[in-house]
């Protein structure tokens, strides 16, 4: 099994997945999700040692970034539940966080598709797709089972799906990748 994860090389997502996004951003500690108030849409929250900063998860433009976060604001003691506070759309609401101090992401979209990290040659992650909730590798490799990120140049901080199974982030500790299966169009962003 670790000289078949070993050989599969990174390609790209399958459709309806697109890559929408790939966003430096140096020191970023985790990352979590909202919705749009309005529109329902998927957001990104981005906590950095430098603030927040908020995603469109449909276009990957970069919408809302508050570089003055107090240590009260992100702080991992603020609260157990790993959070910060929103800013942009989703001011005044809590988001959930998860990355360098714990916490989670979701690993199935609720329609089938599900996510796994796997590490065949530590420290270096993996990220895998699969479809029909399987496992990825019982399958052949680019048609049940896709290597979609290697995280061997940054330290992985989290991966997986909004709630609504409509995005797929990956964090690392020097920037944040996006994959939706929305409309929008793709774009680079940087800090």
């Amino acid at each position: 099994m670790r000289q078949r994860l070993l050989a599969a090389p990174v390609v790209q997502a399958p459709d309806p997945w697109r890559r929408i996004a790939y966003a430096p951003v140096g020191g970023l500690v985790g990352i979590g999700f909202a919705s749009h108030p309005g529109s329902g849409q998927d957001l990104v929250m981005v906590l950095s040692h430098d603030g927040q900063g908020l995603f469109d998860a449909a276009t990957g433009e970069k919408i809302a970034r508050n570089r003055d976060a107090g240590p009260e604001d992100s702080s991992r003691d603020a609260d157990p539940a790993l959070w910060c506070p929103g800013l942009g759309p989703v001011a005044g609401s809590r988001v959930r966080i998860a990355g360098l101090f714990g916490g989670g992401l979701h690993t199935t979209s609720g329609d089938g598709w599900k996510l796994e990290v796997v590490t065949p040659a530590w420290p270096n992650e993996r990220v895998l797709l699969s479809r029909d909730g399987g496992l990825p590798h019982t399958g052949p490799h680019g048609e049940r089972w896709w290597h979609i990120f290697h995280s061997n140049y940054s330290e992985l901080r989290a991966a997986g799906f909004s709630p609504s199974g409509q995005t797929l982030a990956v964090a690392t500790s020097s920037d944040l990748s996006l994959w939706t299966r929305g409309a929008g169009q793709s774009r680079s962003s940087s800090d």
